[in-house]
Formats: C-alpha cells, structure tokens, sequence
C-alpha cells in the first residue's frame, strides 16, 4: 500500500490523448518524443520514479489544457533501443487532481496535485459484488464478434474482477472523453457500469472506429 506521505505535490505529467492509466493496472508505453525521454530519465533518478497520465482536454482555453484529474504511475519496467528509444511500463499508483501547473526549466510539463478523495486508488484491490460475470463476459464476445476482433479468452476469464475491467477500461478504444469518464469512476461497480454502457453503445454502431488500440 502507498500512502499520501510517499507521493509528492509536484509531479511530472505525460499529456497523452487516449491513454488511461488506472490504480493497480500497467500502462506500458513507448517513449520517442525528446521532452518525454528527458521525463522518463528525470523520473528515474528519483526514488518514486513517477509519472503522472493525464487526458488533455478541448475547451475554449486552448489546446493545451488539462483535464483536472489523472493517475499517476511508477516506472516498474524499462528497457532503451539502440536508437535511443524507451519502452517503459507504468504500474498505476493512484488518482490526482491538478491544483495548478508549475513553470520550471523542464522541456515537459509539471503539475502541483492533490491526492485528497483517493485513498482508495492506494489500498487493496477492489471488488464488485453486483458484477454478473457471465452476462458480462456475453455482451464482451458480441462485441469482438461484431468487430472480428479475438483474444485470449483463457486470460479474461481467470482474471479478477478488478483486472477485468480496469484491463477493458485501459485498452478498449473509446473517445478520449469516455476514457476520462472510466478514469472518474468513483467505485469499481461505477467504471463496470460505464464501460457496459460504451460497449453497448458500441454495438449499436455508435462508433465506426476500431475497438482495441
């Protein structure tokens, strides 16, 4: 468990459309861009190793803006290419809220956080109890079906619940904004609803886009 006293105000934040991180789940991600190999080795001369995903958002601030909540994670998995590439995996620690942006000499962005309303993201894993798993697993299928996509079954089915749906939430391919509302979840029976709501939604041809990344 990690609590509040371990992670820090200011935290470096990967602005990065369409990439969920969640509590407990693993983002692994690609690093190219110069600013965010300097993040990634900035973060790992430090004992969290953190790295903070988070959605940008459109409003009619600009296109810089930020959505006002993220999920920071620890680098637990890297490895550099021979042309200087990093593939990184982030383990999600926990939810944040931006207080406000913090001006430096860094090329990447930093934020100042709060980690007030999300304890829970740094306990044990959490359960469902009103999760039908077979209807669950249904509509699932009818959904590869229906985007002639395949998997590894075996995996989903064993998985607990939280996995389950946390993996679901992370790697479906749903609108930025959808991805927010997973990440806002305030209960795992909350994310489970929402992500229900999107595959169905998708079934009905709400969406012509692929369903995986």
């Amino acid at each position: 468990m990690v609590t509040v006293v371990d992670l820090p105000e200011i935290i470096p934040v990967f602005p990065l459309p369409g990439a969920l991180l969640l509590p407990r789940a693993r983002l692994p991600l690609h690093i190219f861009e110069p600013r965010y190999l300097q993040m990634v080795e900035d973060s790992l001369k430090t004992t969290g190793r953190l790295i903070g995903m988070i959605q940008p958002s459109a409003t009619p601030t600009g296109r810089d803006a930020l959505h006002s909540i993220g999920c920071v994670g620890r680098i637990t998995q890297f490895s550099e290419t021979e042309d200087h590439r990093y593939l990184i995996t982030l383990s999600g620690v926990s939810r944040f809220r931006v207080c406000k942006e913090v001006d430096g000499f860094t090329p990447y962005r930093r934020c100042e956080v709060s980690w007030t309303g999300f304890e829970r993201d740094r306990g044990a894993a959490e359960c469902d109890d009103g999760f039908d798993r077979t209807a669950f697993m249904d509509l699932l299928n009818r959904c590869f079906v229906a985007k002639k996509l395949d998997t590894n079954w075996e995996t989903l089915e064993e998985a607990d619940d939280e996995l389950l749906i946390n993996s679901l939430s992370m790697f479906l391919d749903f609108e930025a904004e959808d991805k927010q509302a997973l990440l806002e979840a305030p209960s795992l029976r909350t994310r489970r609803e929402t992500l229900v709501t999107l595959m169905e939604f998708s079934l009905r041809g709400g969406t012509g886009e692929e369903f995986l990344q």
